[in-house]
């Protein structure tokens, strides 16, 4: 009986060795440390892509160079903010969003001095924030409006979301506001001596992300982007089922515990599918447009590029 056994055992062991790997597609992605885009880092991680026939590889790209490192071809997909797309067509860059991957309950924000009161005192001050065509530019050219000022009304430096808040906080910088978002905005929020936050999008809901490809890719890869979103809602759903493993996973790719991370994600919301489906239906051409004309008004942009064409959502289903 022993040596029947071991018969059979030995037969399935060259069944499988003898049947071919499944083909994997390989695909690659363009994210931040921004803790709205770690779902994918999850989906990677816990086998959620590959399960689907994907051979992802994420690679940690600045906003300001995303879109060359898909010119470049270096990426197919990235993730990056509703009107970054917007900028990215209107220079050239072709991309098409096919899922939405969060939106900002309080993530991002700006970050003041003690003695400032209110955004419209920031008339004539410094402030910090990332280069044209990035979510913090596009964050402070929002509140800025909102308030009756322009981005002509404040002195600029460009600086990445982590650094504009370590300087806050270390006060080496003369910055009388920046620009930043979670985890970083979180480092202020622990300590307020180095300034209050003054405004986030609890304030004014503006920042909502999601992630999309070249046109090319999707039209040679339907299978694949159709996978890509599967795993990212599978993601969300493992998030729901087991956050401890889920924070421990994400936050580790942050160097962030997985306490410190849930606390980070506490003021995002991710979207699942059914979420996806009516955000894309009304709310994101709606956006589209009113975003699209701000940035036209501060020069960011030269021309709104199609807005019915930046988004496919047939890989929602």
């Amino acid at each position: 009986m022993k040596k029947t056994l071991i018969a059979v055992a030995a037969a399935c062991a060259a069944t499988f060795a003898a049947v071919p790997a499944l083909a994997q597609t390989a695909v690659s992605i363009g994210i931040s440390g921004w803790t709205g885009f770690a779902p994918l880092t999850l989906a990677k991680e816990a086998g959620l892509f590959k399960k689907y026939g994907l051979d992802v590889s994420i690679k940690k790209i600045p906003q300001k160079d995303r879109h060359l490192a898909i010119a470049s071809g270096d990426i197919q997909c990235a993730a990056t903010t509703v009107e970054t797309w917007i900028v990215w067509n209107a220079n050239g860059v072709a991309t098409t969003q096919i899922f939405q991957l969060d939106k900002s309950y309080g993530a991002d924000g700006m970050v003041v001095k003690p003695g400032i009161a209110k955004i419209s005192d920031l008339k004539g001050k410094t402030v910090a924030a990332s280069a044209p065509g990035t979510a913090p530019y596009f964050t402070l050219a929002w509140f800025l409006a909102k308030n009756g000022l322009t981005l002509k009304d404040v002195n600029i430096v460009n600086l990445e979301p982590q650094a504009a808040a370590n300087a806050m906080i270390a006060g080496t910088a003369n910055l009388d506001a920046a620009m930043t978002y979670e985890p970083y905005l979180g480092a202020v929020r622990a300590k307020p001596e180095a300034g209050k936050i003054i405004a986030t999008t609890l304030d004014y809901p503006m920042i909502m992300d999601t992630f999309g490809c070249t046109p090319k890719f999707l039209a040679e890869n339907a299978k694949a982007a159709k996978a890509l979103a599967d795993g990212y809602f599978d993601a969300v759903a493992m998030i729901k089922a087991d956050p401890k493993k889920s924070f421990e996973i994400m936050g580790a790719d942050v160097k962030q515990s997985a306490e410190a991370f849930e606390k980070s994600q506490a003021y995002l919301r991710w979207q699942d599918r059914e979420a996806n489906q009516k955000f894309f239906a009304g709310e994101h051409a709606q956006f589209s447009k009113e975003a699209a004309d701000l940035l036209l008004s501060a020069g960011i942009i030269k021309q709104i590029p199609d807005l019915t064409k930046l988004a496919n959502t047939s890989f929602l289903k």
